[in-house]
C-alpha cells in the first residue's frame, strides 16, 4: 500500500511529465496496438456486414492459398531481389556521399551540391515515374532518341522485363542519395575534432581520415540503419512499382504488395490481403530480430 502511495505521489508531483508522456502514449496504442486486433481478418472469412468479431472462423485458408498460388514463387522472388539488389545499391551510396561531401571545404559548394541532391527527394514518386518515360519512352524518349541518331536501335526500357529490377532501384539512388546522407553527416559532425588534430600532426592523408576516424566512427549508425533497412527488406514500395508496372515487364515487376492489391483488394477479398501482410510483417520481424542479435553479438551495436 505505501508502495502505490508512493506511485501516487510521484506522479502528483511531476504531472506535467505524465502529462507529455500521455500523448504520445495513447497516439502509439491507437494507431499501432488497436489495429492488430485486425490482424485476425487473416484467419476469418471476413464479412463487412458482420464485421471482425461476427466473421466465422477459416483457420489458414487464405495463407494455403498464397502459399499455394501459381504465381507465389515468382513475387517472392520478385520482392527479395528487388529488395536485395535496393540494399546492396542504395544503402552504400549514401554513405559513400557522406564521406566524400564531408571532406569538401568550399561552403558555398558543399551548400550547392546539398541542395542539389537533396531536392529529388521531394518530388512525388508519380512525377518521377513520368520523367521516366519522358526520358525512356520507346518514340519520343530522350534517350531513344538519342540512341536513333546515333544509329542505334530502339529500347523500350519500360517494357521490358530485364530493365525493370535496375530502373527502380537507380531512380531510387537518384532520388534518395541525398536526403538519405544527412544522418550520415550528422555523425560525422559529431566525430571528436582532436582525432583529427592528432591525425594532421602525425602526417596522415584525407583517405587515412577516412579510414580510421571517419568510418570508425559512424560505424554505429551504419549498423542501426543496416538492421532496419534489413528488417524492412520484404517491404518494396508499392506506389512506384505499381507506376512503373504493365503487361510488358509484370515478370519482372510483380511483387507481393501489387499482388495483394489487385488479388486481395479490388476483389474485395479482405481476408486474403491480410493473410499476406501479416505474413510480410512476420517475415520482416524475424529478419529483424535476427539481424540485430547477429549485430549485438559481433559489434555490440544493436537496437536492443
Amino acid at each position: 500500500m505505501s508502495q502505490r502511495s508512493s506511485a501516487w505521489k510521484r506522479i502528483k508531483r511531476h504531472w506535467q511529465f505524465y502529462l507529455l508522456i500521455l500523448v504520445p502514449m495513447v497516439l502509439l496504442v491507437t494507431f499501432h496496438y488497436v489495429p492488430m486486433y485486425g490482424a485476425s481478418v487473416a484467419f476469418k472469412e471476413y464479412n463487412i456486414i458482420k464485421g471482425i468479431a461476427g466473421s466465422p472462423w477459416i483457420g489458414l485458408k487464405y495463407f494455403d492459398y498464397f502459399f499455394k498460388g501459381p504465381y507465389f514463387w515468382q513475387i517472392l522472388k520478385n520482392t527479395i531481389l528487388i529488395s536485395l539488389y535496393q540494399l546492396l545499391v542504395g544503402f552504400p551510396i549514401p554513405i559513400i556521399f557522406a564521406l566524400a561531401l564531408n571532406e569538401v571545404r568550399s561552403a558555398f559548394f558543399k551548400k550547392w551540391v546539398q541542395l542539389v541532391t537533396y531536392a529529388p527527394h521531394f518530388i512525388s514518386t508519380v512525377i518521377v515515374v513520368s520523367m521516366m518515360s519522358l526520358l525512356l519512352g520507346p518514340q519520343i524518349g530522350i534517350v531513344n532518341n538519342l540512341l536513333a541518331d546515333l544509329g542505334l536501335d530502339r529500347i523500350n526500357f519500360m517494357g521490358e522485363a530485364s530493365y525493370f529490377k535496375s530502373l527502380y532501384v537507380w531512380s531510387g539512388v537518384w532520388q534518395g542519395t541525398g536526403f538519405s546522407a544527412i544522418i550520415y553527416l550528422a555523425a560525422l559532425s559529431g566525430i571528436d575534432p582532436t582525432l583529427y588534430e592528432a591525425a594532421r600532426i602525425d602526417g596522415a592523408s584525407r583517405w587515412k581520415k577516412i579510414i580510421h576516424i571517419d568510418i570508425p566512427g559512424i560505424i554505429p549508425t551504419i549498423i542501426i540503419l543496416l538492421i532496419l533497412s534489413i528488417g524492412g527488406i520484404m517491404s518494396v514500395g508499392f506506389e512506384k512499382v505499381y507506376l512503373m508496372q504493365n503487361s510488358m515487364n509484370a515478370d519482372s515487376s510483380e511483387i507481393i504488395a501489387t499482388y495483394v492489391y489487385k488479388v486481395g483488394l479490388l476483389n474485395s477479398n479482405v481476408s486474403f490481403a491480410t493473410a499476406v501482410g501479416l505474413f510480410n510483417s512476420v517475415v520482416n520481424l524475424i529478419l529483424l530480430v535476427s539481424v540485430n542479435a547477429i549485430a549485438r553479438k559481433v559489434s555490440q551495436t544493436s537496437l536492443w
